[in-house]
């Protein structure tokens, strides 16, 4: 079985598709930094690490606000509007 859950996982971050974002990113961010943020870990891998920090509530994402796309994606862009 899996820890932490998909289940206890999708009660912390919304959707599928941010959950694997946000852990891909972080898991990602622990590669190449070796930053981690709990001081013991379950998974020795990295992706597994991220699940256990978001489910710890270490780790947590976002929706920008419309004022703040101009300055995620460019003035220019079309992406956000």
């Amino acid at each position: 079985m899996l820890y932490p859950s998909i289940d206890s996982l999708l009660n912390k971050i919304d959707s599928k598709y941010s959950l694997v974002s946000v852990a891909a990113k972080r898991a990602r961010s622990m590669q190449q930094t070796r930053d981690e943020r709990l001081p013991k870990y379950v998974s020795y891998k990295h992706v597994g690490k991220a699940l256990e920090e978001i489910y710890s509530g270490e780790l947590t994402y976002r929706v920008p606000k419309k004022s703040e796309t101009g300055a995620i994606y460019g003035k220019d862009s079309n992406i956000g509007k």
